[in-house]
């Protein structure tokens, strides 16, 4: 019986010695998108319309929560351990709202519910949010499109699509986040300037 302890105790402490040299859990990495707060709307008469942003859509890859890399045009990679803390998606439905609000060009913006109480949607896609790693140095790139719909026509009344490349100074990852976050708020920006209601106005 004692041999047999014995026997079975030798390994089993050789697998705790490893398990403490280098068997620490690895956890994954969380990171936030985060562009400035709009200004406060200014004050606007005769503004009658409303608005409802619909959840922004974009590539299934895109939003399976880990941080994108591209080495070449052909080839995703995802981070394991580098992940979106919020989806995307939901990160710029609510930007996009945010800034339309600020704007003053409508009565009411909110995030559309399914109802029909308003006069346009706006509907937009998230073409691309990854790291570039072909073409020398490391980039981002962002890229997003929107149209707002009359909801009583079905007419389409505005649209816009823009791509922002940015250069990342720094061979890391939060680097990679931080330029994601500069990025975006340009194309977010250059998206919706001019307003669509402006837009609109003017009978684009």
């Amino acid at each position: 019986m004692k041999k047999k302890l014995i026997a079975i105790s030798v390994p089993l402490m050789a697998l705790i010695a490893l398990a403490g040299c280098g068997g620490a859990v690895k956890y994954p990495n969380y990171y936030t998108l985060h562009v400035a707060p709009p200004p406060d709307p200014p004050a606007k008469e005769g503004v009658r319309t409303s608005l409802a942003v619909r959840e922004f859509r974009s590539p299934n890859y895109l939003h399976q929560g880990a941080i994108v890399y591209k080495t070449s045009p052909e080839q995703v990679g995802f981070y394991n351990y580098h992940r979106w803390a919020v989806d995307p998606r939901e990160f710029v439905t609510n930007a996009v709202a945010d800034r339309l609000r600020a704007s003053g060009s409508f009565t009411q913006v909110k995030l559309y519910d399914g109802q029909s109480d308003v006069d346009y949607i706006l509907s937009g896609r998230i073409e691309k949010l990854e790291e570039v790693d072909y073409e020398g140095g490391i980039k981002v790139e962002v890229a997003i499109a929107a149209q707002m719909t009359n909801l009583t026509t079905g007419a389409a009344v505005w649209t816009n699509a823009v791509d922002e490349i940015g250069t990342v100074g720094q061979r890391d990852v939060p680097a990679v986040v931080s330029e994601m976050n500069r990025t975006m708020e340009r194309a977010i920006e250059r998206l919706l300037t001019p307003p669509p209601a402006a837009a609109e106005s003017k009978g684009n």
